[in-house]
């Protein structure tokens, strides 16, 4: 087995005064050539962006794009021809692919929206973009693992990777098992509230911890807790 531990200290860290925000790897002015992925998950940032503020139009491409909101409600609009709102419980994704250009505001003007934006990087370059958005209940992931992304079209949001994003609300002294799809990848885990021991490691709010060559996580509530697993390709061959 293989860890890497970011503790939530570690983080870069940008205010911007409209945007206050956390990588987990390098981004912007935030180098670390220690921290510029995780196998194929480039980015994971933890933005809260400000009432009545957002980023205006900018282009990507070849990247798949994973939108996950904590709080508030952020307003999108891309040249797909999308104009959407998601808040807590939504899960947005977008393939970049050949290129497109989108938006991101707060819509709310009294309040701020928080945010995880996640990158990873395709399996098939050059693809058509697209865009999907879903709904999850929010119950459907008290003590349990909650599928949010997959390659496929079985639950959440379909990405171009063979990706899976879980998400989980658990009760303090709870217990879960998370295996891999595949015994090739890695998991990153992301710890969104409370106190959490994954695979023997005590981590607290916003810590982040990378594990691969395992074949499952054991995942033990020390607290209350919020944790996101994503499993990905730890190399694009």
């Amino acid at each position: 087995m293989k860890t890497t531990i970011h503790k939530a200290n570690t983080r870069g860290h940008a205010n911007h005064g409209w945007l206050n925000t956390y990588h987990s790897f390098s981004f912007a002015n935030y180098y670390d050539p220690q921290r510029m992925n995780f196998g194929i998950l480039r980015v994971l940032n933890d933005d809260t962006i400000a009432a009545g503020m957002g980023f205006g139009k900018h282009p990507h491409d070849n990247m798949e794009i994973v939108s996950i909101p904590l709080s508030g409600d952020l307003e999108h609009e891309d040249s797909m021809g999308n104009k959407k709102v998601i808040k807590e419980g939504d899960v947005q994704a977008m393939t970049a692919g050949t290129g497109v250009v989108h938006s991101e505001y707060n819509k709310n003007k009294d309040q701020d929206v928080k945010l995880l934006q996640i990158w990873v990087l395709p399996k098939k370059r050059n693809v058509t973009p697209s865009y999907s958005q879903i709904s999850m209940k929010l119950e459907d992931r008290k003590n349990k693992l909650q599928q949010i992304v997959s390659p496929n079209d079985d639950e959440g949001v379909t990405i171009n990777q063979d990706a899976w994003f879980n998400i989980t609300e658990m009760d303090s002294g709870k217990e879960l098992t998370y295996k891999l799809h595949n015994n090739q990848n890695g998991v990153y885990a992301f710890v969104l509230e409370g106190n959490v021991t994954i695979n023997d490691e005590k981590l607290n709010q916003r810590d982040g911890i990378g594990i691969s060559e395992v074949n499952a996580l054991n995942i033990k509530a020390d607290s209350a807790t919020k944790v996101l697993l994503m499993e990905v390709p730890m190399s694009l061959n």
